[in-house]
């Protein structure tokens, strides 16, 4: 069988002898390193992907994707946009909705600032996942003319009110009566509490029927907009463009990307800055590598000198203890490889058994983040990413040492031999 030259020397010196079993306790320290750091990488990048895309779905089970609404304060005419957007393959849903900033007032003495959206409950759950959320009631019982409204638990908790409850509604339009000018208000039922798990939505949204809406708002027929769900949200902002643009006139055009970017980016920037620090443990293996490799050149002198003189070229002697840095490095890697797929997918468990055995409690209570247990996403592109940034780390250690091996001048090594 043929094994070219550097590659059968190296993996000969990988076996050690008496006298070089230091030199093996060193490559065996650098391969437990790569593995824990390895290990570790993944098992942390796996942990932000889960929380990453926890938030990804609760944020985006709320908002929609898209947006169409009019130049003016008011949509007239936004059946034709419901169902223009309909007949788009890449449009899952769309909902007519109003949205005004309101002030809300229940048995607290303090009024408290929400966004009042008014929404069309037969067709509100093809743009959000509002009616899943529902902690009491139901998003049906927002009937036109019934005056209801639905509240998110952190504000009905705020203004001390519970199902069956009252509470005033103000908004930012003014009316002129006999004793003065004043603000539009009505005194709506609170008939039903959502919990999303999002302090943007439990804390700052009320929803009510979009006709009660449109009357507490004066629109007549008109909405603040369309709001669409699309097959793929990465789209979003060029199927919204392309509905306006084939429903012609006015519109103004907005996707999720406007409002939530930036939190997923910084996000994002966190993965990348934690990335990299955690390659530091890696690469601190990488040097400890180097530095087997370098005392196994210097033990192996007179080996060198040898093969040297047999006709092995300074290329050949190179390549024979990259060989060697590289299968080590690489064990370390594949051990670290499946360390972490492991470590990853009974994550949950391991963290449950240390809760139970010492009596700690390392996740918060749901009460705190609204997520139980410790989400994990494992992807093939970070696991490929890991893996390669570990066997480009372990390469280029063992260049040093190699390049020193190569130098070696077969008559002063063998001097005293």
């Amino acid at each position: 069988m043929f094994r070219p030259l550097p590659l059968w020397i190296g993996l000969r010196y990988l076996r050690a002898k008496r006298r070089t079993r230091f030199i093996s306790f060193i490559s065996a320290v650098s391969i437990i390193g790569i593995a824990v750091g390895v290990t570790a990488l993944i098992t942390v990048i796996s942990v932000m992907n889960g929380f990453e895309q926890e938030l990804r779905a609760r944020i985006l089970g709320m908002v929609s994707h898209a947006t169409i609404s009019s130049a003016s304060d008011s949509l007239a005419g936004w059946q034709g946009a419901v169902t223009l957007a309909s007949e788009d393959p890449r449009v899952l849903g769309a909902a007519p909705y109003v949205e005004r900033e309101a002030m809300l007032q229940g048995r607290a003495r303090d009024a408290r600032p929400a966004m009042l959206r008014g929404v069309a409950p037969g067709l509100e759950g093809k743009v959000s996942e509002l009616p899943a959320t529902m902690k009491v009631g139901a998003l049906d019982v927002l009937e036109p003319g019934a005056f209801n409204i639905v509240l998110g638990s952190e504000l009905a908790l705020w203004l001390n009110v519970d199902v069956g409850d009252s509470v005033t509604v103000f908004v930012p339009q003014f009316r002129t009566t006999p004793v003065g000018v004043l603000p539009q208000m009505k005194r709506f039922t609170v008939a039903g509490i959502f919990q999303v798990g999002l302090q943007e939505a439990d804390l700052q949204l009320a929803l009510v029927h979009i006709e009660d809406a449109q009357r507490l708002l004066r629109l007549g027929e008109g909405v603040s907009g369309v709001r669409l769900k699309l097959a793929d949200l990465m789209q979003a902002w060029d199927v919204a463009r392309d509905l306006r643009d084939r429903m012609g006139g006015a519109y103004r055009v907005r996707d999720w990307s406007m409002d939530h970017a930036q939190f997923f980016r910084a996000i994002q920037l966190e993965k990348t800055v934690m990335f990299i620090i955690l390659s530091l443990i890696i690469l601190v293996a990488a040097i400890n590598l180097v530095s087997s490799l370098v005392m196994l050149v210097t033990d192996k002198q007179a080996d060198i000198a040898i093969l040297r003189t047999l006709g092995l070229t300074p290329r050949q002697v190179m390549g024979t203890f990259v060989v060697q840095g590289t299968v080590i490095g690489t064990c370390g890697i594949l051990a670290g490889l499946v360390g972490g797929v492991l470590l990853t997918l009974n994550l949950q468990d391991i963290v449950e058994a240390i809760e139970r055995v010492f009596g700690i409690s390392i996740m918060p209570p749901a009460d705190v983040y609204y997520i139980t247990g410790l989400p994990t996403a494992l992807r093939a592109g970070d696991v490929t990413a890991i893996a390669i940034v570990a066997f480009v780390m372990c390469a280029l250690a063992t260049l040093y040492p190699a390049w020193r091996a190569s130098r070696t001048d077969p008559a002063s090594a063998l001097r005293y031999e």
